[in-house]
């Protein structure tokens, strides 16, 4: 295909070529050029434009296919528009020639088109340069028109628009005859046709005034006829025309008018008029219409309806949202007069009513709904309440004058239902896409919502009554805060009208929609509410049959309250069960003989009564059944058979209980059976199965009844076809923007839409996704619906025999019946065997032997058969679902191989169509039929019907079932798709565009070898290359199609393309492509525009946002008028449609494509970004988010301060992170402060609204949490400015202390758990930051006092603030804790296991109900854990003490249980004594966090975690809590247990150190209990029995730890899971093996070093709990693991430091060394020998292993030794071996070369020869005293170089100074003289010392002192040593006296004042 890409046809590589490969490769060359010449000079272009314009003319008389001559006519307007025009006559020439030939043969056709198209786009691309040519050129082609066919018709119609566009004005001769050309077509056969007569119509209108002024009427009738008979397309063109035709008249200008005499203005109300007509009268003219309304026929189609619906939409939307705003009350008086009195022949059917209805709520809800904005909807609202007053006036009157005559009352009345009906649904929408912004609006009297719409409740029309509470419904899911006082107003008005049966029915209809809406509402309604709605309910069904004029009212009523009620769900459901029960057990005979004698003895009327209520009963159990699964145990579903029996028995008399009574027990019967299927459908089959036959048999004859004449497969067969399958019925089944209206066309002419008067119990069910309101069918089409489900679940239950009989009748009954009511009767069984297989399947049940297989063979092949395209699809599922279940391949060949004889004999459309579906389903259900012969055989077939161009269907479905082989054959397709692929490209080229369904299926094919090739299609290679060529020429082609299904099919395949191999799809071309239809009218090519999108911006977000940009900008045509993305960019596009789009799905991707987009490029476009919300929010590089905080913290304020209670939430919860994440951002223009200071108004004022009464709680509970987050944060430091919000959080905790009184009635009573624990825990996170940070500040000031008193004033401040906040809590902590105590004993109950249920308070807890325990138990889990330490915190600081404000006096606290709450003292029980009140709370606060700790949830928040262990910190900083647990040994045991397993499954450093701290507290309680008993044991017996005291501690006298119930062995387990985490070395078992070698040691991570130093210091105390026994068994372990550390981590740092871990080793092998059990009589000859292992295993690290010197840190190891030496008895360190093996190790570190080692091994020398012992500290003097000598004297020669080296020979000195002291006499003066000699030798002179170095300055300052020191000391050792050296004392005599003459110049101001001094020197050193 590279050969395509050159300027000129390469004609040498074209005839190489075979015919097929010719097309693509003309086709590749012309995309090629398209590109190539704009972008080519002009120079280059003229060159070779004759040459170049022969190749593109020989190419039209090569019978080129539609996208390529449309390729050709583009590239020879570019061509000529580039080039020069000369020659241009000349190709228009050939093509008028070309167009007027005589050939008429198929193989001409494609020529004569090529021209048309060519003209076409020549005169769209040149436009007048044409000059004068057009008239004859247009008078050829309309020429033409006359003979041409379909084909022909539609291209001439679309060049005739392009020559009009290119034209412009210059065209007004010709426009009559276009227009007349057109006329025609746009009632043309072809729907095609009329498509492209719109299309050519809509330009022709631009310039032809006469289309919208003289001609308007006419144009507008035959727009109406076009609508007769047309499709959705046809639809959606030609109400495109007549909505923009209108517009034009009523909006063109007065100065066009006058210029033009013939001009006629028409008003608005005219042409509203005029599209009125169209909708009433239909396109018959006014005389035929008149006539045929006199003779009582409505003449008016469906299609024309909807299609002027259709226009009125396209009408106001081309006006524009403030044309609408200016005149929505004309427009609203206008559409609804269409169904008012004034026409009573549009709406005197109930069918033709509904269409209605449905047409006027379609254009309110797409123009209100669509068009305008928030302001604008609420003075529609508005304009809306003041219709529904007016109408009720008229109905007043009506119904309150006795005088007028009846019959014209009714009909006002029954003709001003319709009108309410469509503006209360309006309404509602209205009110609900509005949501709590709707609050002003309902709030306004003058309007009087509310009471409008609750006046019409009381209407005549059911229908009325229903919209009125639908209405009611949708307000209340708008609006949370009026459920329940709705609810409250409508029972009320319920009681008092209980007589009159418009209020019964009306005010149970309001409050079962109300109940309904419950469940859409997060804050729910006040439990009491079911009590009083059951309670109204059981009243009314009592008092039924008291009146027999409302009896069947108040049954329906009563029914409906208990069936709505039913959608609260189980918790509140279940209080009510046995009341319901009894209720349905009454409702039925008890015995066959009871209703024996009922049938007898009734009237039709009490019949319909009984029907009726029992219906009810039936609904009500059905919805029990469906909301309520949790209630349903085994003893329920025991309760609700015993009636079951009887209601079938009276299923079966239904018949001749109608036959009794007439044709007024139709209905309630119907209903009756409808309430039976759906209940038993929902319940276990196996619970009536003695029923089956019964009900089998009513099955049948309900689908074969006589007088059931309703054929609507439209609802009863797409539920059972595949959702894929239905694509090839076109878009009448598929999702697009006017489904609404669309879906009626679907139902018979006979038929009545959906509607809510079918069933008023589907009030209170969710209407169905995409629906505003719910649409439940007329009842005969309900009763078939539900009968076709139940067949499938009895049926697949029934025995084997049992089926055959079956199906031979349902066979039976197929052929007896005739005509039309053959195919219902067909339609009916298939649809029920259909369901029957559907579910045997998803049961993995078996069909039967072969005798059941054949009929069913029949019924479905017979299906297969049918002229109904949608039982054809159905048929074809329902044999693969037969394959399936009898899961036999020798079956399944069977069926196969019937369609493949049936297609290759088979002619007509219907058997090729059929099994070809066939083929692809049985393939999609048994994933290939096994073997590639099989599989060769069907894509043959495939093949040749996908190539049979007489028929497109038989195209299209041959296609469609091959897209499903290719997906379903997987990797064994491989070897077709190159074929498959040829052919599909080649169908892509040929078949004609008008064919859309066939480019659908080719679409679907494409995409499916897409996804079989995969990643495949990255390759480089040839073949590679050439399929991945044809899949982007494919794509190519369906982009360029007319059909917007076929370009969301390219689309979708370039999304495939672009996962698979982006770097091959042209990303530039694929924005464009999607910015162009991303507003596109069909909702399946916005999907899938949005779908691509959203995947491509997860990859290359910022490049996609560039491309839509870019493309824009170069784009001259404004093609979006909708969109600007010019100035808001791709991502201010979609975030206006979000205000556009209703459909949920589209919608959902549009969110995720901008939150990808945001992730992505937020940081380099943030400015643009908070631009875009900020914008939004209003109308309702370097950059960093801290540059944008003023924006942010204003856009949070806005939100936060809303109408809107979502937008409220999240305003708050933005304030939020923005408080969390800048509180600690420093302000850098002035330091010492936040930069958040600065908004502390702003916080304050967002959050002031959020605590008014009026809002709603969680609103509430959101501020708390933000007002608690901004006290936390630190950023206010003044307490008067903190006190702003402070008191926001004291009035919320007034209202918690007000009680439940308080509470508000508007929300479910766990609404005010979530607001009540919201503030707790508020005031719980501000008492802990309080109490942390005067904790810090006093740990501060310990630090500051003992430095200096200096910063006395500035940490006055510091203190103040903390003191200040924890003042403005302590105020309140008497009753905060309180509360505390109980929200944590309510949450205490609340974790109790389900066994435990009946041990809760019957009355519920503090803050919660029993009703609503379920709905509470979220908010106690969200906030238990905060309060707890706030408790625990409180506790500590009270030490257990408290001061109860009530009663004035210091007492140990008291729990607050449920019954003390907020009660006075004096009523309450008696008081506990303290000790009892200590334990509860113990065991409370213990006990919530051990159940938590024990298993916390894998998403329990870690702060949960770490609040519960600082919890547990703080309750065990007091005595009293640490004496119960240290002496409870069970329970510290239990404790350490919960707290390894937390160790073990959380990972987090954190967690695992505040594990850590508690430990140790557990295990300081056990040695403050140990230690007490000790000491009270001494006490006890005395000092004088004291060695027969028993031993205390852990071991006793065995010394044996048993797991499980030892502490120590528990904390053990503990310490050694840490340190082998960390150091798994540790761990005897791995050290052996491969993965863990003993090798150089490691420096662990800051968290590592903590958590390994943590667990040492506990170690260290294990000891201390252990008898004297115990502890010598503990001892190797102990040291095994602290020696383990200091070897692991013993790592050389610079400076000598220690590393964190051999610090706390080092100081845990002291506290073991020096622990009293080490001389404690019974142990110490076992302690003696394990230190003395262990001083010999610290020896060993020294050596090598594996002959590699270890690179441990010596000092470490020296120090360690050291430890031993000085912290243990002398008889561990002084035998001789360890000795010698210890001095030599100190004598290798003297001998160091590295300064740091020597320096570290003179200071801990230091500390051994000072040791008292001399047993210990002699040997190492005798040793290494004459080394440490020998290495000063050396010293002498080598002067210091550096700091290092002068602090080695320092602390030298120091060693031998401390010698001198030490020895004794004798030996002393032998040292001093040995000293001073060296001391002397590091002494300068006076000319020296000035350029002396640092270091030797130093030195010489450091000897000279030394010397001034010992000399007067030992003063006869320092004479006779100065006397022996002359010299030395010369060099000492300089070094003084220089040093004095620098003392001298350093103080010669202060020796003037006093000369004294200098004097008192000379006698100090002059002691020679």
């Amino acid at each position: 295909m590279e050969l395509a890409h050159s300027l000129l046809l390469n004609e040498e590589a074209y005839n190489q070529l075979g015919e097929f490969q010719k097309a693509e490769f003309i086709f590749e060359w012309l995309r090629f050029l398209e590109k190539l010449l704009p972008v080519t000079s002009r120079a280059d272009v003229r060159e070779k434009q004759k040459k170049l314009a022969e190749q593109l003319t020989s190419l039209l008389n090569s019978s080129p296919g539609p996208p390529t001559r449309k390729l050709i006519a583009k590239n020879l307007a570019i061509l000529y528009s580039i080039g020069d025009a000369f020659s241009v006559y000349q190709t228009v020439d050939k093509c008028n020639e070309l167009i007027r030939s005589k050939d008429d043969s198929p193989s001409y056709l494609p020529t004569k088109l090529a021209a048309v198209v060519c003209l076409g786009y020549l005169y769209k691309k040149l436009g007048r340069i044409l000059g004068n040519s057009f008239t004859d050129t247009v008078g050829n082609v309309l020429k033409a028109v006359k003979s041409a066919e379909s084909q022909g018709r539609y291209e001439i119609m679309l060049s005739l628009q392009n020559i009009l566009n290119g034209l412009g004005a210059a065209a007004t001769p010709c426009h009559r005859d276009i227009y007349k050309a057109a006329r025609s077509c746009l009632t043309d056969r072809s729907m095609a046709v009329r498509c492209a007569a719109a299309k050519c119509l809509l330009e022709l209108q631009k310039e032809a005034v006469f289309m919208w002024s003289t001609d308007l009427d006419s144009v507008a009738t035959l727009c109406f006829k076009s609508f007769d008979g047309s499709n959705y397309d046809v639809r959606i063109a030609v109400s495109k025309l007549l909505g923009t035709v209108l517009a034009r008249a009523v909006t063109c200008k007065q100065a066009t008018a006058s210029a033009r005499q013939n001009v006629r203005k028409i008003s608005l109300d005219e042409a509203m008029e005029l599209l009125g007509t169209g909708f009433l009268r239909g396109s018959s003219g006014f005389l035929r219409a008149s006539g045929d309304i006199l003779k009582g026929i409505s003449s008016v189609s469906r299609d024309i309806r909807v299609g002027v619906t259709q226009a009125y939409v396209v009408f106001v939307s081309t006006l524009g949202g403030q044309w609408l705003e200016r005149n929505f009350s004309s427009l609203l008086s206008h559409i609804l007069d269409l169904v008012s009195q004034s026409h009573p022949k549009a709406i005197q059917t109930q069918m033709d009513a509904i269409c209605c209805r449905r047409c006027i709520s379609f254009i309110l809800r797409a123009t209100v709904g669509g068009l305008l904005g928030e302001k604008a909807q609420i003075a529609a609202a508005k304009e809306i309440c003041q219709a529904i007053w007016k109408l009720k006036k008229v109905v007043d009157v009506v119904m309150s004058d006795g005088n007028l005559e009846t019959r014209i009352g009714t009909t006002d009345v029954t003709a001003s239902q319709h009108v309410l009906v469509c503006v209360l649904h309006e309404l509602g929408s209205l009110v609900h896409g509005l949501g709590t912004t709707a609050a002003p609006l309902l709030q306004d009297s003058s309007t009087g919502v509310l009471d409008a719409v609750i006046s019409v409740i009381l209407h005549p029309s059911i229908s009325v009554r229903l919209a009125a509470a639908w209405c009611l419904r949708c307000i209340a899911v708008a609006l949370p805060s009026y459920v329940s006082p709705l609810l409250d107003r409508c029972i009320e008005r319920l009681s008092a009208l209980k007589s009159s049966p418009e209020a019964v029915t009306g005010y149970s209809f309001a409050v079962a929609a109300l109940l309904g809406a419950v469940k859409h509402c997060p804050l729910g309604i006040p439990h009491g509410k079911g009590k009083v709605i059951m309670t109204v309910a059981e009243d009314l069904l009592c008092s039924a049959s008291q009146n027999s004029r409302i009896s069947i009212q108040r049954t329906q009523a009563g029914w409906l309250l208990v069936a709505s009620l039913m959608t609260l769900g189980p918790a509140v459901v279940q209080h009510y069960l046995p009341r319901m029960l009894l209720l349905w057990k009454c409702v039925f005979p008890l015995s066959p003989k009871d209703l024996e004698t009922e049938r007898s003895r009734g009237d039709s009327f009490t019949w319909q009564v009984t029907l009726e209520g029992r219906a009810g009963a039936l609904c009500a159990i059905k919805t029990f059944v469906s909301y309520c699964g949790g209630l349903l145990t085994d003893e329920v579903i025991q309760r609700l058979l015993p009636p079951l029996p009887c209601a079938v028995d009276l299923l079966t008399r239904l018949p001749s209980i109608h036959k009794m009574y007439g044709n007024a027990l139709k209905t309630p019967a119907m209903t009756y059976r409808h309430r039976l299927y759906e209940l038993l459908a929902l319940l276990p089959p196996k619970t009536y199965e003695e029923r089956f036959c019964a009900i089998l048999k009513e099955l049948v004859a309900d689908f074969t009844a006589t007088d059931n004449q309703m054929a609507a497969s439209t609802f009863l067969l797409p539920p059972l076809c595949h959702q894929d399958d239905l694509l090839l019925l076109g878009p009448s089944l598929q999702e697009t923007d006017h489904r609404f209206i669309e879906e009626q066309l679907l139902l018979g002419s006979n038929i009545a839409g959906g509607s809510l008067e079918h069933d008023p119990y589907s009030i209170y069910e969710k209407a169905a996704e995409g629906d505003s309101v719910p649409k439940p069918l007329p009842p005969a089409l309900s009763v078939i619906s539900a009968a076709v489900r139940l067949f499938g679940v009895i049926f697949s239950h029934v025995a084997e025999s049992q089926r055959l009989q079956v199906l031979d009748k349902l066979l039976a009954s197929i052929k007896q019946t005739k005509g039309a009511r053959q195919q219902t009767v067909q339609l009916n069984i298939v649809s029920a065997f259909s369901s029957f297989l559907k579910h045997l399947a998803s049961c993995k049940g078996s069909l039967g032997p072969e005798e059941v297989r054949r009929p069913a063979l029949t019924l479905v092949m017979g299906a297969l058969e049918s002229n109904n395209p949608l039982l054809r699809c159905a048929a074809a599922e329902s044999l693969a679902r037969l394959a399936q279940v009898v899961a036999d391949s020798a079956f399944t060949a069977g069926l196969a191989q019937v369609s493949f004889d049936k297609l290759k004999s088979a002619r007509d459309v219907v058997s090729r169509t059929g099994h070809s579906l066939a083929l692809g389903s049985l393939y999609r259900y048994l994933g290939g039929i096994g073997s590639t012969q099989h599989l060769n055989a069907c894509v043959g077939i495939l093949y040749t019907l996908s190539q049979d161009n007489t028929s497109p269907d038989v195209q299209t479905w041959a296609l469609h079932s091959l897209s499903l082989i290719i997906d379903s054959a997987g990797p064994l397709y491989h070897v077709h798709v190159e074929p498959t692929l040829s052919l599909v490209v080649m169908l892509l080229l040929t078949v004609p565009p008008a064919y859309a369904e066939v480019h659908q299926s080719l679409g679907r094919c494409l995409n499916a070898l897409i996804t079989t090739l995969g990643p495949e299609l990255q390759g480089s290679k040839t073949a590679v290359s050439a399929l991945r060529t044809s899949c982007l020429l494919g794509c190519a082609v369906m982009q360029d199609n007319p059909d917007c299904l076929v370009q969301a099919q390219a689309i979708s395949c370039l999304q495939q393309l672009h996962m698979f191999a982006p770097r091959h799809v042209n990303l530039s071309s694929l924005v464009s492509c999607l910015c162009v239809n991303l507003c596109s009218s069909y909702l399946l090519l916005r999907r899938a525009v949005l779908a691509c999108l959203r995947q491509l911006v997860q990859r290359e977000a910022a490049e996609v946002s560039e491309h839509a940009v870019t493309f824009v900008k170069d784009c001259r045509e404004d093609f979006t008028p909708e969109i600007n993305i010019r100035e808001v960019g791709l991502e201010g596009a979609l975030l206006s449609l979000l205000d556009k789009e209703l459909d949920q799905r589209l919608c959902q991707d549009i969110k995720e494509t901008l939150s990808h987009m945001l992730t992505s490029v937020a940081v380099e476009k943030l400015s643009f970004w908070l631009k875009l919300c900020k914008d939004v929010l209003a109308a309702s590089a370097d950059d960093f988010l801290v540059l944008h905080l003023a924006d942010l913290i204003r856009m949070a304020f806005m939100a936060a301060t809303d109408h809107s209670d979502q937008l409220r939430l999240s305003g708050l919860q933005t304030l939020l992170v923005v408080v969390r994440r800048f509180a600690s951002v420093p302000e850098p223009e002035f330091p010492g402060h936040v930069i958040l200071e600065q908004y502390q108004a702003n916080v304050g004022a967002a959050l002031r609204p959020a605590f008014a009464p009026e809002t709603p709680p969680d609103v509430t509970a959101k501020a708390c949490q933000v007002c608690s987050a901004w006290i936390a944060s630190g950023v206010v430091s003044d307490l008067n400015d903190l006190r702003r919000v402070h008191q926001l959080l004291i009035s919320s905790l007034t209202k918690v202390q007000a009680g439940k009184e308080a509470q508000s009635q508007l929300y479910n009573e766990s609404a005010s758990t979530m607001e009540i624990l919201a503030v707790l825990k508020a005031w719980a996170e501000v008492y802990i930051v309080a109490v942390e940070r005067e904790k810090n500040q006093s740990d501060a000031h310990k630090q500051t006092v003992t430095i200096t008193n200096s910063t006395d004033e500035s940490y006055r401040d510091l203190t103040s603030s903390a003191d200040g906040l924890l003042d403005l809590v302590q105020a309140d902590l008497g009753t905060l804790s309180k509360l505390w105590l109980a929200a944590l004993q309510d949450f205490a109950l609340l974790t109790l296991p389900s066994e435990y249920a009946s041990q809760l308070p019957v009355e519920g807890g503090a803050f919660y109900t029993a009703e609503t325990i379920e709905n509470a138990r979220p908010h106690y889990h969200n906030s238990w854990a905060l309060i707890l330490y706030a408790t625990a915190l409180w506790l500590t600081s009270t030490g257990f003490l408290v001061v109860d404000p009530d009663e004035g006096v210091t007492n140990l606290s008291r729990p607050v249980t449920p019954t003390t709450m907020c009660q006075d003292s004096s009523s309450r029980a008696a008081v506990k004594s303290p000790e009892d009140v200590n334990t509860d709370i113990f065991h409370l606060i213990l006990g919530i966090s051990v159940e938590f700790l024990c298993s916390p949830r894998s998403d329990a928040a870690m702060e949960n975690i770490t609040a519960c262990l600082h919890a547990l910190q703080a309750f065990l900083d007091v005595p009293w809590p640490r004496s119960k647990i240290g002496g409870d040994q069970e329970l510290g045991v239990e404790l350490l247990n919960v707290l390894h397993r937390l160790i073990l499954t959380r990972e987090s450093p954190d967690i695992q150190l505040a594990t850590l701290e508690v430990v140790r507290q557990i295990l300081f309680a056990a040695q403050e209990h140990v230690r007490e008993k000790r000491r009270s044991a001494e006490v006890d017996d005395g000092a004088a029995e004291k060695e027969t005291l028993p031993e205390f501690g852990e071991g006793k006298d065995t010394g044996g730890l048993v797991p499980g119930k030892s502490l120590v062995f528990a904390t053990l387990e503990l310490c050694v899971c840490i340190l082998v985490r960390q150091l798994p070395q540790l761990n005897p078992k791995v050290t052996g093996s491969p993965a863990v070698k003993a090798g150089k040691p490691q420096l662990l991570s800051e968290s590592g070093s903590r958590l390994v130093s943590a667990a040492l210091v506990i170690l260290s105390d294990i000891p201390s709990v252990c008898s004297p026994e115990g502890s010598v068994s503990v001892l190797p372990t102990i040291l095994y693991l602290i020696i383990g550390v200091l070897r692991e981590t013993a790592v050389k740092l610079p400076d000598g430091q220690l590393p964190l871990t051999v610090a706390a080793s080092l100081q845990a092998l002291k506290g073991i060394l020096s622990s009293p059990m080490a001389r404690a009589e019974k142990s110490r000859t076992a302690w003696t020998e394990l230190l003395r292992s262990a001083l010999v295993t610290v020896l060993d690290c020294w050596d090598p292993v594996d002959g590699a010197q270890q690179e441990l840190d010596e000092v470490n190891l020296l120090t360690a030794i050291t430890v031993f030496i000085l912290s243990t008895s002398p008889e561990v360190t002084t035998i001789e071996c360890l000795q010698k093996r210890c001095i030599e190790k100190f004598k290798i570190a003297l001998d160091s070369k590295d300064p740091v080692v020597q320096l570290k091994c003179y200071q801990l020398l230091l500390s051994i020869f000072q040791y008292p012992n001399r047993a210990v500290s002699y040997p190492y003097i005798h040793s290494l005293a004459p080394s440490i000598m020998r290495k000063l004297q050396e010293t002498e020669k080598t002067k210091p170089e550096n700091s290092a080296e002068l602090q080695v020979i320092q602390e030298g000195i120091k060693v031998v100074a401390a010698l001198i002291a030490i020895a004794e006499e004798e030996h002393r003066a032998y040292l001093v003289a040995c000293l001073l000699p060296l001391l002397i030798s590091f002494l300068l002179d006076e000319n020296s010392l000035g350029s002396a170095t640092n270091s030797a300055r130093n030195l010489h300052e450091f000897a000279l002192q030394n010397v001034m020191q010992i000399g007067p000391q030992y003063s006869s050792v320092f004479k006779k040593v100065m006397a022996s050296s002359p010299t030395m004392k010369a060099r000492l005599e300089s070094a003084v006296k220089g040093n004095q003459e620098s003392i001298k110049v350093k103080t010669t101001p202060k020796h003037a004042k006093n000369p004294g001094k200098s004097s008192s020197i000379q006698l100090k050193t002059n002691f020679l």
